[in-house]
C-alpha cells in the first residue's frame, strides 16, 4: 500500500521496511517485490547484488517472476557474471508456469544459441506459446520469422496476420512492419493509406524510420495529402534522432 500509495500516502522506502519484514519471514512475493526495490533503486540505493539475492529467494519457493528475473540478471550481468546457460535455466522455469515474457526470452536463446542449441523448432514453440497470451514481442518475432522464412516457410500472408496482432497491441516494430507490407503490396494489396496509417503509430512512438517514411509520404502524397509543412515536421523528428536521410531531405 505504501509502494502504490493506497490508502496511505505513497512511500518506496516505507513500502521496503515492510516489505523487508514479510521478506524475511520467507514471504515470496515480498522477497520479490524487495528484489525489484533493490534493482530499480525504488526506496533504497539501486543494488544489483541485493536484487539478485532476494529475487533468487523467491524465485527457489517458485515464484514465477522472480525466476524470470533471475534469468534476466543472468542475461543482462547484473549482480552476477554474464551466464547464459543460467539464463536459459531459470526462463524455462518460468516458462514452464506459463510466464509469457520468459516464453518469449526462452525463444530467442533457442532462435540465437545462447545458453542452448540453436533450434528454430523450440524458438517456434516458445514464441507461439508467448504470443497465445498474447506477448506481442513474440507475436513480432513470429511474423519476421514467416516474412524473412528463416526457420519456417516464408509466407508473406501469415507474416501480415502476426504483424498486425502485435501491432495491435502497439508494437512499434510490427507497425513499421505492417506498413512496408502495405507500402509493397507483399502478402496484402497495395495500399498507401494503410501503410501511412501505421507509420504514424510507430512514427508517434519515436521510431525514426517512420517518422522518416511519414514525412516523405507527406511530401510526395503517397496515402495522405501533400503537405510540405508536415513532411518538414516529420524530417524533423527523424533528423533529431541522427537519421541522415532525413536530414538531407529536411535540409
Amino acid at each position: 500500500m505504501c509502494e502504490t500509495g493506497h490508502g496511505v500516502k505513497q512511500d518506496p522506502a516505507e513500502a521496503v521496511y515492510w516489505y523487508r519484514l514479510a521478506a524475511e519471514q520467507g514471504n515470496a512475493l515480498a522477497q520479490y517485490n524487495l528484489g525489484a526495490a533493490y534493482e530499480n533503486g525504488l526506496g533504497v540505493p539501486q543494488n544489483y547484488i541485493e536484487a539478485m539475492r532476494w529475487y533468487r529467494k523467491a524465485a527457489y519457493q517458485n515464484h514465477a517472476a522472480a525466476q524470470f528475473n533471475v534469468g534476466t540478471m543472468y542475461y543482462c550481468h547484473r549482480g552476477v557474471p554474464q551466464d547464459f546457460v543460467e539464463a536459459a535455466k531459470w526462463y524455462r522455469k518460468a516458462a514452464d508456469q506459463g510466464n509469457s515474457y520468459a516464453q518469449n526470452n526462452l525463444a530467442v536463446m533457442y532462435e540465437n544459441g545462447q545458453g542452448v542449441s540453436k533450434d528454430y523448432g523450440e524458438a517456434m514453440k516458445w514464441y507461439e506459446k508467448a504470443a497465445n497470451q498474447g506477448n506481442d514481442a513474440a507475436q513480432f518475432s513470429i511474423g519476421l520469422r514467416y516474412d524473412t522464412g528463416e526457420g519456417v516457410r516464408q509466407d508473406p500472408a501469415e507474416a501480415i496476420a502476426w504483424y498486425r496482432r502485435a501491432a495491435e497491441r502497439g508494437n512499434a516494430k510490427a507497425q513499421n512492419n505492417l506498413a512496408r507490407m502495405y507500402e509493397d503490396g507483399r502478402g496484402v494489396p497495395q495500399d498507401f493509406s494503410e501503410a501511412a496509417k501505421w507509420f504514424r503509430l510507430a512514427a508517434d512512438q519515436g521510431v525514426a524510420a517512420c517518422q522518416f517514411n511519414l514525412g516523405r509520404a507527406y511530401e510526395i502524397g503517397r496515402g495522405v495529402s501533400k503537405d510540405f509543412k508536415e513532411a518538414a515536421n516529420w524530417y524533423r523528428l527523424a533528423a533529431d534522432q541522427e537519421d541522415a536521410t532525413a536530414q538531407f531531405n529536411l535540409g
